[in-house]
């Protein structure tokens, strides 16, 4: 199993949850976070001498580069699912411009459905028989 982290702009929520479900996983975990990428030194210049560099940020008194709001989602998909995923969540997300967010792909151990007991794929596996069927 994979665990894959995507960092994301806050305005792309929605269609990376529409594309993870359409491909497959339905299933997911976001929080709010703040950060930035390499790119991301947004600076205001002082226009008097121009030799002052200001941070553009809600707090005057904070130097350096600004955290911008991000999200991040978390999927668990089987190892056979991970470039399927991966795929999704760049296509939802991917304008070509600094900001796009990363993914990171880390090993996932073991999962475990607490309802059922299930363990490894079967506990993150969607495909589940519709509750009340008698057999």
């Amino acid at each position: 199993m994979k665990e894959i982290w995507a960092v994301i702009r806050i305005d792309k929520v929605n269609q990376t949850k529409r594309a993870l479900a359409a491909a497959g996983f339905p299933s997911l975990t976001a929080r709010k976070c703040a950060g930035r990428g390499k790119g991301n030194v947004e600076y205001l210049i002082r226009p008097s001498d121009g030799a002052e560099e200001y941070e553009e940020a809600s707090h005057p008194a904070e130097k350096g580069p600004r955290l911008m709001p991000k999200r991040m989602m978390m999927v668990v998909v089987p190892d056979a699912l991970k470039d399927k995923a991966v795929d999704a969540i760049i296509h939802a997300n991917q304008t070509g411009s600094p900001g796009d967010g990363k993914i990171f792909v880390m090993p996932a151990l073991d999962a475990i459905r607490i309802r059922t007991g299930e363990t490894g794929d079967a506990a993150i596996d969607e495909h589940e028989e519709p509750r009340g069927t008698a057999l």
